[in-house]
């Protein structure tokens, strides 16, 4: 058995004393030493993520435009072509009339001996002819100025002539250089049978500008938001010139009549009509019996339209400008989309809303 003197217990306590602080030495070294700067490690490098090259096909190109004088839509190629307004005769023997059924807008006017004619305006359909074309009067070039584009008629005197050639219109007389796009008809008697190849004129004049917007439009038109209920309108002209609109809510329509009868077109159905459009005229006697109504200024009217009519007033500031409608708040009243008659009834006639 080993015996642990006195001596080599002293002398192992002494190698303790110096082992220790040399470890307590070598570690506060250790921590007063400056570290080493760690060595940043790579950036990944980012792979940029692949972009689509998907391109969206480009949207086809619009192939119809609001129609000007009906607030519709018609095809882009024919929207740009000028409006053809024609002088239909109204005459009894001039009826059943040739394409009265595809206008934009249809103005009736009071000529002599109590009886009417039209100033007819196509632009959104262009039938293949239409008629009997008659001639002017004093008051079509106040009618037709703000059209713009074809004014076609048979005659007339020499100064009603001459003012409707001071408008920008282009004017197709009959027995004129435009000649051969009108002829003589069988079916009917002189002077009623002059009829217009309307298709063929407006594509030879094609260049001129298109038609701006007569009158504003609304989806429903305002008279069935604004107006009251209302079965139609009857206007008399004169004894002799008697009309009658009622509201079909079958069409969705107007149907017309005249004289007590069903008014109707050659070749098709009735007459028909979206919205009604009265307006009460003053009459001018200076050219003795010829009157002509007064379209340059302003007065009271009606718009009947889907079953419904309304009271506005109307005003026209020159020859060339619109007609604009408007309620009592002094607002611009829109009709509904689709063809309209203008019935420019004189003070001295009447007008019942039903």
């Amino acid at each position: 058995m080993t015996r642990i003197t006195a001596t080599s217990r002293a002398s192992r306590l002494r190698g303790r004393r110096i082992v220790v602080p040399m470890l307590l030495t070598v570690a506060l070294l250790a921590a007063c030493s400056p570290q080493a700067e760690p060595t940043p490690s790579a950036t990944p490098s980012e792979t940029p993520r692949a972009t689509s090259t998907f391109t969206p096909a480009p949207s086809p190109p619009p192939t119809t435009a609001a129609a000007p004088l009906r607030g519709t839509e018609m095809p882009i190629g024919e929207a740009s072509r000028p409006a053809l307004s024609a002088k239909i005769d109204n005459q009894i023997d001039a009826r059943p009339q040739w394409g009265l059924d595809r206008t934009d807008i249809v103005f009736e006017e009071l000529v002599e001996g109590g009886l009417t004619r039209y100033v007819a305006v196509w632009h959104s359909e262009v039938p293949a002819k239409i008629g009997p074309v008659r001639s002017i009067r004093p008051m079509d070039p106040d009618i037709a100025g703000p059209l713009g584009g074809i004014i076609a008629y048979s005659g007339g005197q020499e100064r009603f002539v001459s003012m409707m050639k001071k408008t920008e219109l282009h004017n197709a007389v009959h027995g004129g250089k435009d000649d051969r796009f009108m002829y003589r008809t069988d079916a009917r008697q002189a002077p009623h049978n002059v009829i217009l190849r309307a298709d063929a004129i407006v594509d030879h004049y094609d260049a001129l500008d298109a038609p701006a917007a007569q009158f504003r439009y609304s989806p429903s038109g305002w008279a069935p938001l604004f107006g009251r209920a209302s079965k139609g309108v009857d206007v008399r002209f004169s004894p002799a010139s008697e009309r009658n609109w009622r509201w079909n809510g079958e069409k969705k329509a107007y149907l017309r009549s005249q004289a007590g009868k069903p008014d109707r077109v050659a070749g098709a159905g009735r007459i028909s009509a979206k919205n009604v459009v009265v307006l009460e005229v003053d009459i001018d006697w200076r050219y003795g019996d010829i009157p002509k109504t007064v379209m340059v200024g302003k007065g009271r009217g009606w718009v009947s339209t889907g079953g419904s009519a309304m009271g506005v007033t109307w005003s026209k500031k020159s020859r060339d400008s619109r007609i604009v409608l408007r309620n009592d708040a002094g607002t611009e009243v829109r009709l509904a989309p689709g063809n309209t008659w203008v019935e420019l009834v004189p003070k001295a006639g009447s007008v019942t809303v039903l």
